[in-house]
């Protein structure tokens, strides 16, 4: 048991007020203790509270039951992992398309995480639970590129907290149809954008699931959660051009981020099975060969090339860059050469 005394001046909210007074040794970053709240571990004053936004005062007692990490039940599979970056504390992987990050239903193994438990043994941190040990952020099963995951709890929760205030640097290449262009006139008319100096198209809304379709998210702007995307067209391929290449990078980190607001600026990934992807191209436009490449991609064309992050324990600014993977490079390749035959 934790007991926590708040001290003057404190946040309006419990788990904002915990965060700044918890000790630091109890790596407890603000979402855990959210989460702890919701879960019943929480009493203030001596009663139970589930409330993250219950107001507290200076002064107040605040007891936290941490439960004991349970022990996973996943077998470790030796799966190839491409590691980019190891130490005793965090693991950075460059992850291939079609590997799940953690076990959920319809996909029990074979996961970034069974590949994790073979190469790291016991030195995972156990703050995900049972069925995330070391799992800080993920992505999509068939995105690729950079990970971190933590290996120890402090490494752990000190991560967490930079994902958190959204000071984790995440930059992606994607492959989308059409030819975004910040002086477009539709664009600028489309509620949730907004223009940045550099060419940088600016998205922000709230993302929810969508109400028909449970495996979707879909844009809203009333309840969801905040989202920001910024995206920037580097190349443009076609006569008129057809499919661009864009580099896009996170403020905030939500579920299905950027495939959703590409989708919602009219600009879906290439191959995206579940945002329409399979758009129509002009005959005209491209070369046969170009237009067999984008017919035959069968995954959303998006890669995480840039991942930057303060070292959790040293203390040391770090950036990791992974190429292009090598399908994504060769539908670059064939729709380079894309003008009509």
């Amino acid at each position: 048991m934790l007991c926590v005394r708040i001290a003057a001046d404190p946040p309006a909210r419990l788990d904002k007020a915990l965060a700044r007074d918890v000790p630091e040794a109890a790596s407890l970053s603000r979402s855990r203790l959210a989460r702890l709240i919701g879960e019943g571990h929480v009493q203030l004053g001596g009663a139970v509270v589930t409330d993250p936004k219950r107001r507290v005062s200076e002064g107040d007692i605040v007891e936290i039951r941490v439960p004991e990490v349970s022990q996973t039940d996943m077998v470790p599979e030796a799966i190839p992992l491409d590691i980019v970056f190891e130490d005793d504390d965090l693991i950075v992987v460059n992850k291939p398309p079609g590997l799940v990050v953690h076990p959920a239903p319809g996909s029990p193994s074979g996961t970034l995480v069974n590949a994790l438990l073979h190469h790291c043994g016991d030195r995972l941190s156990g703050v995900g639970g049972e069925k995330r040990p070391g799992i800080v952020h993920r992505i999509d099963k068939d995105t690729t590129g950079l990970l971190v995951v933590a290996k120890s709890d402090r490494a752990h929760h000190r991560l967490a907290a930079q994902f958190e205030d959204h000071s984790v640097e995440r930059v992606y290449q994607a492959l989308v149809h059409g030819a975004p262009d910040p002086s477009d006139p539709r664009l600028r008319g489309l509620r949730g954008v907004s223009f940045e100096p550099g060419n940088v198209i600016k998205i922000t809304t709230q993302l929810a699931r969508h109400r028909t379709d449970r495996q979707r998210q879909a844009v809203t702007f009333e309840g969801g959660r905040h989202a920001v995307t910024r995206a920037r067209p580097l190349e443009r391929f076609g006569n008129p051009p057809q499919v661009a290449l864009v580099e896009c990078w996170l403020e905030t980190g939500r579920t299905h981020q950027i495939r959703v607001h590409l989708t919602h600026i009219g600009h879906g990934l290439v191959g995206d099975p579940l945002y329409g992807g399979r758009r129509k191209i002009s005959q005209n436009a491209m070369s046969q060969v170009a237009l067999t490449a984008l017919d035959s991609f069968k995954r959303q064309a998006l890669h995480a090339a840039t991942l930057g992050f303060v070292h959790p324990v040293t203390e040391e600014r770090m950036r990791f860059e992974a190429p292009m993977p090598p399908d994504m490079a060769a539908l670059v390749s064939a729709i380079s050469g894309s003008q009509p035959d």
